[in-house]
């Protein structure tokens, strides 16, 4: 069990070029707003494993490695879901080079530990979180559970609105 951070002072740690550390850490990542629903991320404090490496004059090379699983509802189907993600991200904090090397996450040599796992961790997610790849979701028509309700849950098929006016005429 590593010690709680959500900042981490890199500076801290003197490294000089080509030195590295690696840390086992733990991290509050707070809930996941998606679709207008709270996913809460578990296990609460999330072990982690910051790798750090000094490069030339003020950078980093950074690597952040954990396993967390969401708990919300299920998009398909609105029962409980709590699918795992394993994040392996990286990041490069290299002051005064181009900007595309300048992480958001690094300021003034303060890593913002928190901020990055919570975002690796919502890059990881897919486009829907389901309870289970198979998942049937709900009847469009009656709203039932199609897990539960199994292949013979049917409804009689609705007319055609175009034809309906057609219902109407009488041939006498």
């Amino acid at each position: 069990m590593g010690l709680r951070t959500d900042s981490f002072d890199l500076g801290r740690l003197k490294l000089t070029a080509g030195e590295g550390r690696r840390l086992d850490l733990e991290v509050d990542i707070e809930p996941l707003i998606l679709g207008g629903e709270e996913y809460s991320v578990e296990p609460p404090l999330v072990p982690v494993r910051l790798d750090i490496s000094r490069t030339t004059s003020e950078g980093y090379a950074l690597r952040v490695r954990f396993e967390a699983a969401l708990e919300g509802p299920c998009m398909r189907c609105l029962g409980p879901a709590a699918p795992a993600f394993v994040i392996d991200a990286r990041e490069i904090s290299q002051p005064g080079e181009i900007d595309q090397l300048d992480s958001p996450y690094v300021a003034q040599q303060v890593l913002d530990l928190a901020a990055w796992a919570r975002e690796a961790l919502a890059l990881a997610l897919p486009t829907q979180v389901i309870c289970r790849p198979d998942c049937a979701g709900l009847c469009p028509v009656c709203g039932a559970d199609l897990n539960a309700a199994g292949p013979e849950h049917a409804h009689e098929a609705e007319p055609d609105p175009r034809w309906v006016k057609l219902s109407e005429l009488r041939f006498d």
